[in-house]
């Protein structure tokens, strides 16, 4: 047996987040259109002026947040976080502090705000992304990252940019994210490149950004409000640390010391709708991160790109449905449950809430499983998917020779149940 990590208290309140372990991710903006990155002005390189026919042409007609959120709540998510702003620079409300938004496009209208108002009335928090890069706006600094970064002109129009009236543009942006929409309960700044160096121009990070004086902003307006660690401050700073598109095979660590973590993993290999990307992921592959994220005390947030129409394509719609079919049977070895003390056996993993042990089998076996160090310590075992009983060996009295002294024995019908991932779960004495 192992101790369980206890992460230090942090200024967000984690109570909620602990608990629900499963949210969705949302990235929509006018690459959607391009249909083939949500990082498409970088990797093409494509000037302003090229880039603008997607913000002439965008207009989702089939927008419907309520099939988003409740596509959402049937998959299990109890939690959305939506890109307001990408590097793009494109913002999805009706900010006051841009002509760049969702109103000036063909859609004509904010189209933040029913998303925010569809997921609440499922019962979903609301989290927002907001992207500290900006490669549209003309007061950010061509750097490194940025989509002009190899123009001839580069240093030439940083000469005439000013980072300190950006700075004062996020923060009344976030202001306005964290006062127009409700009680906000996550925002997710996105990312910090220091270190980064290409043609003499340099990265950016929190004197760039004023993260001080932003997460101080933040604290003000939204007290208990959930802050991720993309901000290049010191790691206490944030409430959860964001492992990005791998999978977590331990407790996250930040200094040798357990911090709360969620990673963020994408259905395909974009976050944006990418119409012909096709690394999707398999049922078996999704819900298996689901379940090593949180037998590792993490959570898992699942991102989907929706089109330019405004729909989750049938990809997408597939996947979730994944999960909606296997989180309506075993959602309760998900939802308040963390790392095990207990080591599982090999090809199955581990979660636990109280007295209730959750055995999630990977590599279905023939007939028998054999948990160590369980031996005496169990009260009943069932199927999760139907409550059936599973018998259980555990003593001398009722072991076969061939059976492990100090485990536990579980006696499991031939055929896989029709799972994905079936789960037992264990009732601790």
């Amino acid at each position: 047996m192992t101790a369980i990590p206890q992460p230090a208290a942090t200024a967000g309140n984690m109570d909620w987040f602990v608990h629900d372990r499963f949210g969705m991710f949302i990235h929509w903006g006018l690459y959607a259109a391009a249909a083939r990155h949500e990082w498409i002005k970088h990797i093409e390189e494509i000037p302003d002026d090229i880039y603008d026919k997607y913000f002439q042409h965008f207009d989702p007609d089939l927008f419907a947040p309520e099939e988003w959120a409740r596509m959402a709540r049937e998959a299990g998510m109890k939690y959305l976080v939506i890109t307001s702003k990408h590097h793009e620079g494109f913002c999805l409300w009706d900010s006051a502090h841009t002509e760049y938004k969702a109103t000036n496009t063909p859609c004509g209208k904010d189209l933040l705000k029913p998303v925010v108002e569809a997921f609440r009335a499922e019962g979903l928090r609301v989290g927002f992304y907001y992207s500290l890069i900006d490669w549209h706006h003309p007061e950010f600094t061509i750097d490194p990252m940025h989509s002009m970064r190899n123009h001839p002109d580069a240093k030439k129009w940083n000469e005439t940019r000013d980072m300190a009236k950006y700075r004062e543009y996020m923060r009344e942006q976030v202001r306005e994210l964290l006062t127009q929409f409700g009680d906000i309960d996550i925002i997710w700044f996105d990312f910090s490149y220091p270190n980064a160096e290409l043609n003499g121009l340099k990265g950016k990070g929190h004197e760039d950004w004023g993260s001080e004086e932003l997460l101080q902003l933040v604290r003000e307006l939204r007290p208990g409000i959930i802050v991720d660690n993309r901000l290049d401050l010191p790691p206490e700073k944030a409430d959860i640390h964001t492992p990005e598109q791998f999978q977590p095979h331990a407790w996250v660590t930040v200094n040798g010391k357990p911090v709360h973590w969620e990673t963020c993993q994408t259905f395909s290999g974009s976050w944006g709708y990418h119409r012909d990307e096709a690394t999707w992921k398999s049922p078996e592959q999704l819900i298996r991160m689901l379940v090593n994220t949180v037998s590792c005390g993490g959570n898992l947030l699942m991102n989907v790109g929706p089109t330019a129409r405004g729909l989750f394509d049938d990809r997408a719609t597939a996947a979730i449905k994944v999960y909606a079919d296997w989180m309506a049977l075993h959602s309760r070895a998900i939802y308040g449950c963390t790392q095990s003390e207990f080591t599982p056996p090999p090809d199955c993993r581990y979660t636990q809430n109280g007295d209730r042990l959750y055995l999630h089998i990977f590599a279905w076996p023939f007939k028998h499983l054999h948990l160590p160090g369980l031996a005496g310590k169990v009260a009943y075992a069932q199927l999760l998917n139907d409550a059936s009983e599973v018998r259980i060996f555990d003593d001398a009295a009722n072991k076969q020779e061939w059976m492990h002294p100090d485990a536990l024995t579980l006696e499991l019908p031939v055929q896989q149940p029709n799972c994905v991932v079936p789960v037992v779960e264990l009732f601790l004495k």
